[in-house]
């Protein structure tokens, strides 16, 4: 039986945390950002944590980490 591939989309996207879940940064953070706010931009720049209906799929996608 050969290896299980991760997906490497995934692999870039989210990081495990110890707790099992995944983080990931936000998105809207990339362009058109003279009209955003201070704030809203300085609140994207924290990691969000990945929905807990997400975590299943996101684990197969990435089997070893």
């Amino acid at each position: 039986m050969p290896k299980m591939k991760t997906n490497r989309g995934a692999a870039k996207r989210f990081r495990k945390t110890a707790s099992g879940g995944f983080k990931c940064s936000h998105s809207h953070r990339r362009h058109i950002l003279t009209k955003k706010s201070t704030k809203r931009k300085r609140q994207l720049r924290a990691t969000g944590a990945l929905h807990a209906s997400d975590v299943k799929s996101a684990s197969r996608l990435m089997p070893y980490v």
